[in-house]
């Protein structure tokens, strides 16, 4: 287990998303989402640990005609993450990992693309 501070798993997120290529991440910024990280997730899924969640309309499936809605989450649960490595760098990689993958939902893409494009 792997332990950081807040400030640095919050710079390691944010790492994340400067290193996206610039295209990206205004189609992120228009998009109306959020992305925050959270000590733990609110429930355990199927006994294992969860890293992110993307929570909101994945822009392939979103209307103009839905109106105002609030915006699309994407939770890094810190805990689990730092749970599951070894070093700090396998940490900032699982980060990175978590973080892609969490984005690839709100894009559309399943769990299954996301594993097969090494995002999983």
């Amino acid at each position: 287990m792997v332990q950081i501070s807040r400030a640095d798993f919050e710079e390691a997120v944010n790492d994340a998303l400067d290193s996206l290529p610039e295209e990206v991440a205004a189609e992120i910024a228009r998009a109306n989402v959020v992305i925050l990280v959270e000590e733990e997730p609110e429930d355990r899924e199927h006994g294992k640990e969860l890293l992110g969640l993307y929570v909101g309309v994945p822009l392939d499936k979103r209307s103009t005609f839905q109106g105002y809605v609030e915006p699309d989450r994407i939770l890094i649960f810190r805990g689990p993450l730092q749970r599951i490595t070894r070093s700090r760098e396998q940490l900032v990689r699982q980060i990175a990992v978590t973080v892609m993958h969490e984005l690839g939902h709100l894009f559309g893409l399943s769990d299954a693309r996301l594993h097969e494009l090494g995002w999983g």
